[in-house]
């Protein structure tokens, strides 16, 4: 068989399936264990490390990697899984005269593809619900917390730099994650603080004329990072997934978010329930020994993962 051949052929397929699906297995794990971090820390700590592990996920270049290919391998896998589907369906385009699919096979493995959609549509939204929005809009504000210390609101930044809501409203922005202090914000500011002490005191010409230096060494002329701080991701999960999300006429979109996470991961524990163990029996793997303990390995999988995945919207929603 020719090397063009070989690749389009089903077993390069399934070897395809299989590869990609492992990988995505490997994703799950990592994924769950940042995630798991939302009900086993609380408060502002369970807050911060949420962030800080978000901020990571997507700053880091060797986890970025790792991100665009399990988007690759994401959109690969449904892709190869549904020109498996359609080359089955060429190769035996008329149906036996008797057929019991249930006494060959389960019914996991007859609906791969149905349950494969199903979870991508979740992934899509899922996506859409936190990924987007952490990525691509404004809509995630940073990270904040109140300082008894300083008896006001402060941003939570890499360096621990003591940035207040209020000062940074006053003389700056943010842009993305950056604190910036902006020049004709500050400089009004100085200028205000001049014009007031001037007005308030009783200076001879030689004063003024100092403070006029003073003044004009302050004077900033262009804008200037102040510090970098971390989107507030751990607070706009546990608000989709408050009881307080509702809607003006009160529909419960909290329930239902939390509802339809439960249900995709019911999807993509039969998905799984399958695929994993199948995904070594197409890269030929199997052993009399050890195809047993895949077998069960891989269903215990299918189920505590999900499972683990499935808590955590209840769980945020209960205490909400």
């Amino acid at each position: 068989m020719s090397n063009s051949a070989f690749i389009k052929s089903s077993l390069a397929k399934k070897y395809y399936m299989a590869l990609t699906g492992l990988f995505l297995c490997l994703f799950l794990v990592g994924h769950l264990l940042g995630n798991l971090q939302m009900i086993f820390k609380t408060g502002e700590e369970g807050k911060r490390i949420f962030n800080e592990y978000a901020y990571f996920m997507t700053h880091n270049p060797a986890v970025m990697v790792l991100s665009y290919l399990t988007y690759f391998s994401i959109l690969f896998h449904a892709v190869d899984g549904i020109a498996l589907l359609i080359q089955n369906k060429r190769a035996r385009p008329v149906k036996y005269a008797y057929s019991k699919p249930s006494a060959n096979s389960s019914w996991t493995s007859r609906y791969m593809a149905l349950l494969g959609t199903l979870v991508l549509v979740f992934i899509a939204t899922h996506m859409s619900n936190f990924w987007w929005k952490m990525k691509y809009t404004t809509e995630v504000p940073l990270h904040s917390y109140y300082s008894e210390t300083n008896q006001d609101t402060l941003y939570l930044t890499h360096k621990g730099e003591q940035i207040t809501t209020s000062q940074l409203r006053m003389i700056g922005e943010t842009d993305g994650t950056q604190l910036i202090m902006k020049a004709d914000k500050m400089n009004k500011s100085i200028e205000k603080e001049f014009q007031d002490y001037v007005s308030a005191n009783v200076l001879s010409q030689d004063q003024l004329k100092e403070l006029e230096e003073i003044k004009n060494k302050q004077i900033r002329k262009e804008d200037e990072v102040l510090g970098e701080g971390y989107k507030d991701l751990h607070t706009v999960v546990m608000q989709f997934f408050s009881k307080e999300n509702k809607s003006e006429n009160g529909v419960p979109y909290g329930l239902l978010g939390a509802v339809f996470y439960v249900l995709s991961m019911c999807v993509l524990s039969f998905h799984l329930w399958h695929g994993f163990a199948s995904a070594f029996q197409s890269l030929g793997l199997n052993h009399p020994k050890y195809t047993p303990l895949i077998k069960v390995f891989g269903r215990g999988f299918s189920i505590v993962v999900p499972l683990l995945f499935a808590i955590i919207p209840v769980i945020v929603y209960i205490k909400s």
